[in-house]
């Protein structure tokens, strides 16, 4: 499967050197909200979407908080549907999008392709959708999927994979695409595994934030460290998570090529060496 490597949301929060780990303190940072576009027997998957259209339209809605922290810069041109057509595809050929999370910086792109099933763990559509149990204020933005849109669900059981409990996340016709539950980010947060040209990628999500937290000994950058703890809904859990993908990183490097949503190291490394 041919698979392409997107950025569908530029951030640029200030502090570079702690939030990227390098630069001045007074230059802006970069993050990026890294997706996958997969050509599939079953047409194109798309696994997070980033910041969508509807964002750019009403950026009041993604939180006065969130925009002052993370800066985004709304360029409807680093949209997935935007680039979806700029690489000569129609948006109805994306037929499945996989979310590693409901998170606003990985479904906001989600009402830009309406006729896609939308995959997700069930223990996300339950907290971010039905609310059940309660998420927390503010976390979720219900305007995203307010159309509707069909969704298919996936949980705990399924597959071993390097011993992850892996998922099938497009059944037996597409068994190359699979969602692996890496929960603690969020409760249902999973990672999105593609096998193409004889090896993995693995989409890890927001497991992590820093290329650094899958070496030894790499101190994470201050700010970057404040942003994550933060957001976890789940520290002790997601924390597990990242150890095992650290040691399928060390035990397995050569097969499976693990990167995260937001690291421009991780995005700019996947791209030098395109799948």
């Amino acid at each position: 499967m041919k698979v392409h490597h997107l950025n569908t949301g530029t951030m640029c929060p200030v502090g570079r050197r702690l939030v990227n780990g390098t630069g001045s303190l007074f230059q802006r940072a970069r993050m990026v909200c890294h997706c996958l576009l997969v050509e599939t027997n079953d047409g194109l998957a798309l696994v997070d979407t980033g910041i969508g259209l509807g964002d750019i339209a009403t950026p009041a809605r993604l939180g006065r908080r969130w925009l002052r922290q993370t800066a985004p810069r709304l360029d409807p041109a680093e949209t997935a549907l935007e680039q979806v057509k700029a690489l000569g595809y129609s948006p109805n050929d994306v037929r499945h999008v996989l979310l590693t999370h409901l998170d606003r910086d990985h479904a906001g792109g989600v009402p830009d392709f309406p006729h896609a099933k939308v995959h997700v763990h069930r223990a996300e559509y339950d907290m971010a959708v039905l609310g059940k149990p309660a998420a927390p204020e503010g976390r979720y933005i219900t305007q995203q999927w307010q159309h509707g849109p069909s969704w298919q669900f996936y949980g705990e059981g399924g597959e071993d994979w390097f011993g992850f409990r892996g998922v099938r996340a497009l059944g037996d016709r597409e068994p190359d695409i699979l969602m692996i539950p890496l929960a603690g980010h969020t409760p249902g947060h999973c990672g999105i595994a593609v096998r193409s040209a004889g090896t993995w990628l693995l989409h890890a999500g927001d497991s992590y934030f820093f290329h650094g937290q899958l070496e030894a000994k790499v101190r994470m950058p201050l700010v970057l460290g404040y942003f994550q703890r933060k957001a976890d809904m789940d520290r002790k859990a997601r924390i597990a998570n990242q150890e095992r993908l650290r040691a399928l990183k060390l035990g397995h490097g050569a097969r499976v090529t693990i990167f995260n949503s937001h690291d421009p190291v991780d995005y700019e490394n996947c791209r030098c060496g395109a799948h």
